[in-house]
């Protein structure tokens, strides 16, 4: 790699560092081909960016960035996830692979800033998803205004009964 070659890189690092707020450093020594592949497609598939990236150069890109926290990871075979939205999502899928693959290492990541680790990592991985909290965010709101119209609807029922009611005594 010539030295044109390594400063677009870490341009283009410093662009997706730049960009999120979440990232997780990943050691991957010992994993197959194929292993690496089904990680990517799954990757691909939640919407998370992984690179494999060369130390320096991610060092250097990270100065500056919330990821400038991770410097002392960037050691051995080291690969980023990074995902602008959502974290749990990345948190998930990199549980549920390390307990698949034990190759497969979660080093240290940063989410909103904060370092986290690996006991951080399960812990943000058993957190419900964002669809899930803004379903129940949509359930609250919604039972609310449910119970009001209820509520509302009912005192207008029992009226027209009453004054049916009424009506009908005055009719005798």
């Amino acid at each position: 790699m010539n030295k044109e070659q390594k400063n677009q890189e870490i341009e283009t690092l410093v662009k997706q560092f730049q960009a999120t707020k979440h990232a997780f450093l990943l050691g991957f020594q010992g994993l197959t081909v194929g292993t690496d592949t089904m990680l990517r497609a799954e990757m691909r598939k939640a919407n998370i960016r992984y690179k494999v990236v060369k130390n320096t150069l991610a060092r250097r890109a990270a100065k500056g960035t919330a990821l400038e926290v991770l410097d002392k990871h960037f050691v051995g075979p080291t690969a980023v996830a990074i995902n602008a939205e959502d974290p749990v999502t990345v948190a998930k899928l990199l549980t549920k692979f390390t307990k698949d693959h034990p190759k497969f290492v979660f080093k240290a990541g940063v989410v909103e800033g904060r370092e986290i680790f690996a006991k951080d990592l399960d812990a943000l991985s058993n957190l419900p998803s964002r669809e899930q909290l803004m379903s129940k965010l949509m359930f609250l709101i919604n039972s609310g205004a449910q119970r009001l119209a209820t509520a509302t609807s009912g005192v207008a029922r029992n009226l027209t009964v009453v004054m049916g009611q009424i009506a009908e005594k005055k009719g005798e």
